[in-house]
């Protein structure tokens, strides 16, 4: 069997992995990026470098989200007295990139990059409301700022490509809510898609794969990833068409995802469980362009939690992953 990997960048590059790449694999170098936005305050308040307080809850497994009680930008028209763009032009890039990636096996493990949150960077700075509010009222001044954001972010992609060598960009920026986007397909088009293709075209000439994070009913951006070479959508929520968009897309479009955790979280019925699972897999891993990424929710140590996740990864183990071989 090829190195887990290898397997998950087959189906990256549109073909039939051996198996069904599966998310409890260890196949990532992790590593904690201090210059782009917080995935996780588990610890305590982190305020970025761009003066950004991000806080986590138990209750949401501590994904970093803007401290709600703070706002950098009180108005758009005035960005370049308030946000100023962190000054890193003493900075000992080698040796920071050298010290996050000393420890980590290139050869069994890949490393994914981010970055290209535009969306919520306005949302840190100014309030969800007060950027939906400036797109429409001052879209000139919003788009000076993100140019301004733009320079700092290609510059971290850039020295991250030429200190790491990552093989993955792992593009995140949540536009949707559940039933619909924040915004239109031509707003997107307008305000965004210039600076996620402007990443994408970068990790591209890099030979780099593109990993796209979205959350919520954002399956009207797909041709626009398509587009800027998008090649997988995690974590794929079932508020999506998910069976029309893998018709649609094929393997141009692998779906890192497609659980319904909204309706299978709490369940207690672990024949219910194994069945919704077994099903799962046969809808997604036809074809390729699927990874297994079930999950449950529930404090970890809690032995409910425990029971329900034993029997997520008994499927993964001995249904899902020679799903190629058995089907």
């Amino acid at each position: 069997m090829i190195s887990a990997k290898e397997n998950y960048f087959m189906m990256l590059r549109g073909e039939i992995p051996e198996y069904v790449p599966g998310m409890f694999e260890d196949r990532v170098g992790m590593f904690n990026e201090e210059l782009l936005t917080p995935v996780a305050a588990p610890d305590g308040p982190i305020t970025t470098s761009w003066g950004v307080r991000y806080v986590g809850a138990p209750d949401m497994n501590f994904g970093a989200m803007p401290d709600p009680h703070q706002k950098l930008l009180p108005d758009i028209t005035k960005w370049r007295d308030y946000i100023k763009k962190p000054d890193l032009s003493n900075f000992d890039w080698e040796k920071y990139y050298a010290d996050k990636i000393k420890d980590i096996d290139r050869e069994k493990k890949y490393i994914t990059v981010g970055g290209g949150d535009y969306f919520l960077t306005l949302v840190s700075f100014m309030g969800f409301e007060d950027t939906l509010l400036a797109l429409y009222e001052e879209p000139e001044e919003v788009k000076a700022l993100l140019e301004y954001v733009s320079e700092f972010y290609v510059e971290v992609l850039k020295k991250q490509i030429y200190y790491m060598h990552p093989e993955v960009l792992g593009m995140m920026d949540d536009d949707s809510a559940a039933l619909s986007p924040f915004f239109s397909v031509e707003m997107y088009r307008e305000f965004f898609k210039p600076f996620h293709k402007l990443h994408a075209d970068i990790a591209k000439d890099n030979n780099m794969y593109i990993e796209r994070h979205d959350c919520g009913k954002c399956e009207a951006f797909i041709p626009d990833w398509i587009d800027i070479g998008i090649q997988s959508w995690n974590p794929a929520q079932t508020m999506n068409d998910l069976v029309g968009i893998k018709k649609k897309f094929g393997r141009k479009l692998a779906i890192c995802g497609g659980w319904d955790m909204l309706k299978y979280d709490n369940t207690c019925d672990e024949e219910e469980l194994r069945q919704a699972l077994m099903e799962y897999v046969d809808t997604f891993a036809p074809d390729g362009g699927f990874c297994y990424t079930a999950m449950v929710a529930g404090p970890p140590e809690d032995e409910e939690t425990k029971k329900r996740m034993g029997v997520v990864m008994d499927v993964y183990e001995n249904y899902a992953k020679n799903w190629y071989q058995t089907h």
